[in-house]
């Protein structure tokens, strides 16, 4: 756990979540600031700053945080598609130093983003 990571607080349980899916190696929730009807975050339970960082060091975990991602989309009833994003870094629009995946659905997504 790195000190003062939300997100490792919120891995380690200190801060609760409305978790969806949770594994010894990745854990799934609700979006407290839901864009779409179905907005999950998915993020490894160790922590890494990024998902280049993420696949650099652990490429298995990115395919198993994708995999839990596409699980937890099916289970919440996406079957018409769903968006899954990696914001990197500021330009990219990341807020918090912990890769996670952002798991989007339920309505029609346009194209581009923003």
């Amino acid at each position: 756990m790195t000190e003062g990571c939300l997100f490792c607080a919120i891995a380690a349980g200190a801060i609760p979540a409305a978790v969806v899916h949770a594994d010894d190696q990745v854990l799934a929730f609700r979006d407290i600031a839901p864009t779409a009807p179905v907005h999950l975050l998915v993020i490894p339970r160790s922590h890494y700053p990024d998902i280049v960082s993420l696949t650099t060091a652990m490429p298995h975990l990115t395919g198993h945080l994708i995999d839990v991602a596409g699980r937890v989309a099916a289970a919440e009833g996406c079957a018409g598609g769903f968006r899954l994003v990696f914001n990197t870094g500021d330009d990219g629009g990341q807020t918090i130093g912990h890769v996670h995946a952002h798991v989007l659905g339920g309505r029609q997504l346009q194209w581009p983003p923003g």
